[in-house]
């Protein structure tokens, strides 16, 4: 069993997957310690781990995972991957940018991909059907949105939206206001990327993953105007992270 550990801005994904790719179990923690690696081992038959941050990783919780793991891989930039990276600055990519890509094309091995990542920062980047990472773009993540309107000016509340809330087309009150032109800003973005991606590819498959996902989904699965189907995959960067420690121990 693997242990699979993707290390965000605001939280801790964690999930057990088979080398076949089944995923056991999952969880969140929104802080995560050595001793949560020690309770992890001595519940379930791990053999081999994976870990991935985008923020300081505690070295108690390096070490122990190292100490417990037949096979550990701390993912950095450094570390071999199933596709081809055409980063220019391959050491300031994300790596949980580059699991998912590794972890969309798993899921979809001969398809041009965009991948779509709404987390604290919604992130955009192509994979091509050859199998090379050809970069992204990195945008404000819906929180960062409400709460810049609402810092960066003098009567604007900072409003808070609930991913099943009904969203208006147009709001007859500020706080309306703000939610629709904050999420659907965000859908209209995604539907734009995925306009301008299906003029340079004649197929491609979009994939969205993120906390933030399910706030934006319905918004662009339901347009008239974009009738490429758009992929809700949760646990996207988990997935990568499996293969890419499977694909090390093959190495």
């Amino acid at each position: 069993m693997n242990l699979c550990i993707d290390q965000g801005n605001s939280r801790t994904k964690v999930a057990l997957m088979t080398d076949e790719g089944k995923m056991i179990n999952h969880f969140i923690y929104k802080t995560f310690s050595s001793a949560d690696v020690e309770r992890l081992f001595d519940l379930y038959p791990i053999t081999d781990s994976i870990i991935s941050s985008v923020i300081n990783i505690e070295p108690a919780v390096v070490n122990t995972l190292n100490r417990r793991s037949q096979h550990f891989v701390l993912f950095d930039h450094m570390t071999p991957v199933p596709i081809r990276n055409g980063y220019d600055t391959p050491e300031t990519l994300g790596q949980d940018r580059l699991a998912a890509a590794v972890g969309a094309k798993s899921l979809c091995p001969d398809e041009n991909l965009l991948i779509i990542d709404a987390g604290s920062a919604i992130t955009y980047d192509f994979v091509s059907a050859e199998g090379e990472y050809i970069g992204g773009n990195i945008a404000p993540g819906l929180k960062m949105r409400f709460t810049m309107l609402q810092r960066m000016t003098k009567k604007l509340p900072l409003v808070e939206v609930d991913e099943s809330e009904l969203i208006p087309l147009f709001g007859k009150n500020t706080r309306d206001a703000i939610a629709a032109g904050v999420i659907r800003g965000v859908a209209y973005e995604v539907k734009g990327y995925m306009r301008t991606f299906s003029e340079k590819v004649t197929h491609f498959q979009t994939y969205l993953t993120g906390g933030n996902a399910p706030y934006i989904i319905n918004n662009v699965r339901n347009s008239r105007t974009e009738k490429r189907e758009l992929r809700y995959e949760k646990h996207l960067v988990l997935i990568g992270l499996n293969h890419i420690l499977i694909y090390n121990k093959k190495s």
